[in-house]
């Protein structure tokens, strides 16, 4: 007969073990300790047998969460021991080394202290080393509208593919290479070690708002996309805890967010520096945090309402430090860009194609009357004729099918400092955040006289018809931030979250309270910075 790997009597009192023992009827000692661990789990007894389990364990004054972080630092010890007798260590050095960094980086305050450092460094980059890479692919893709007008003739097939097409593929196109530099960021740290580390040390700050410590790689996952943190919590254990996790993930700023963070903070936060930090970096690492703000305070809040009747615990690997390998990192940057470009382009292609029809015609006498409605001047010159047909195109969009939905919509969105246009392109980003940018890219480009126009300029000289400002000003820009770090608008989350709960009930609580968040959070910016 093998030996007992693990004696129960090294984390429980011996006449505990006997007690329960003689309550349960069991015959080993290790039934007994699994019954101690999960006395607050309910139907695992008769209620009558729970109630005298429960009595013994308060008796003997055990504390459940400590009897699990014991039982697997025993386990380790044990395991470590056997390791130590059989396994010959050729570089004892790299062990030493890892132990002494990690003095550092999961120091109690420095190793919080480099996490944000990390993490302001990665934000900084992003906006400062894409910036030439960026402008060069959006002056590609107006380039291609440019030359697709000259050498297809005039006609409805050209406006689809130089008006639709184009700027809406570009208008997420633009952002391949800021997403590339946050996977390949995300790939140095995996392969480094650090991550791991990343998330021991989260795991701390997350255990006061009711999270388990288990939810820590979900969460974090969240920050590349919401689908897979959602299917990755079966990892844990207990049923409520999983709920909050779920929840709360989609939170988290994922990849689909940052299309539109950059955007919109290209067009409201300054490209100025404070003293070497980019300003527009700050912004974005500001938007990360509040993803992370808006999860923990949403676990909070659930957790008033769904009980939680014990605490889980993390075991995680802390692997040895090492250099990482810049071919995995490359490949890992490249096929997450290509993922993106693959999965985003299916829909944008398809949206562009819907909206531009939309945009482009409406019901006949509408699209006449909007036409009638502009006069043109007696021997106009050539920059007259210009601005006849800009108002006409201008005119003609306001009475397009996609023009009567925006200002049937308009009304609920108008206090958030939304005109139609923007309120298109609330709906249809629904189907995926990032064709948020593609859908005001083709909406501002039809009827546009500059050609050759970049998306941002053309954004920054829309002007509101009713009160001749700036479209995207700065209250509006910030309520639009603060609505898409808030708001569900992912059809897929649902979809997952639906198959995750078994049923409607959590996507539709989960739905109504982050676009109720998305939209009082939103209200009262622009209400404030107005």
């Amino acid at each position: 007969k093998a030996p007992t790997f693990l004696q129960s009597g090294e984390i429980i009192p011996e006449k505990l073990i006997g007690d329960v023992k003689s309550l349960l009827g069991y015959e080993l000692d290790y039934q007994a300790l699994l019954a101690i661990k999960f006395v607050d789990e309910p139907n695992l007894l008769p209620q009558d047998k729970a109630d005298v389990l429960k009595e013994l364990v308060l008796e003997n004054g055990i504390d459940i969460q400590n009897i699990q972080i014991q039982e697997s630092n025993l386990r380790y010890k044990k395991i470590q021991s056997i390791l130590d007798k059989c396994i010959t260590r050729k570089d004892v050095r790299k062990i030493e080394i890892t132990r002494k960094l990690d003095q550092v980086f999961l120091h109690r305050v420095w190793g919080y202290a480099l996490f944000a450092t990390l993490l302001f460094l990665i934000f900084q980059a992003i906006f400062s080393w894409a910036s030439i890479p960026m402008d060069l692919i959006d002056l590609f893709f107006v380039e291609a509208g440019s030359k697709i007008r000259e050498l297809l003739p005039a006609g409805a097939l050209t406006d689809l593919v130089a008006e639709g097409l184009i700027p809406g593929i570009g208008g997420v196109a633009i952002f391949i290479p800021q997403i590339a530099l946050l996977f390949g960021f995300l790939a140095l740290l995996e392969d480094s070690g650090y991550m791991s580390r990343a998330v021991f040390l989260t795991d701390r700050i997350m255990r006061p708002f009711g999270l388990n410590g288990k939810s820590v790689v979900p969460l974090i996952s969240g920050m590349a996309c919401a689908i897979p943190a959602i299917m990755a919590t079966r990892n844990i254990g207990n049923r409520k805890d999983r709920l909050i996790t779920i929840l709360v993930a989609p939170f988290m700023s994922c990849f689909a967010r940052l299309p539109i963070y950059i955007i919109l903070i290209g067009l409201v936060v300054p490209d100025q520096r404070f003293w070497i930090f980019n300003l527009q970096g700050l912004a974005l690492m500001c938007m990360y945090l509040l993803g992370i703000a808006a999860a923990l305070f949403s676990a909070v809040l659930m957790k008033l309402f769904i009980k939680i009747k014990d605490n889980g615990y993390l075991v995680v690997e802390l692997p040895s430090y090492r250099m990482p390998r810049l071919k995995d990192v490359g490949l890992t940057m490249f096929e997450k860009s290509k993922t993106f470009v693959l999965e985003a382009g299916k829909v944008i292609l398809a949206i562009s194609v819907v909206l531009w029809v939309l945009a482009s015609y409406g019901p006949a006498d509408k699209m006449e009357q909007a036409e009638a409605s502009v006069v043109l001047p007696e021997n106009p010159t050539e920059e007259a004729m210009s601005d006849y047909e800009n108002k006409v195109a201008s005119k003609k969009l306001e009475a397009s099918y996609a023009g009567i939905l925006g200002k049937t919509i308009e009304p609920v969105i108008k206090p958030l400092g939304y005109d139609w246009k923007i309120g298109i392109a609330l709906i249809t980003s629904f189907a995926a955040r990032e064709v948020f940018v593609s859908t005001i890219a083709t909406l501002y480009s039809i009827g546009d006289e500059e050609e050759s126009a970049t998306i941002q300029d053309r954004l920054k000289k829309e002007v509101n018809s009713t009160t001749g400002q700036p479209v995207f000003n700065r209250a509006t820009g910030f309520s639009l931030l603060i609505f898409y770090a808030f708001a569900m608008q992912c059809m897929s989350t649902i979809a997952v979250v639906y198959r995750e709960t078994k049923g409607w009930k959590w996507p539709l609580v989960q739905t109504v309270y982050m676009t109720v968040l998305a939209y009082v959070s939103a209200l009262v910016v622009y209400q404030l910075l107005s």
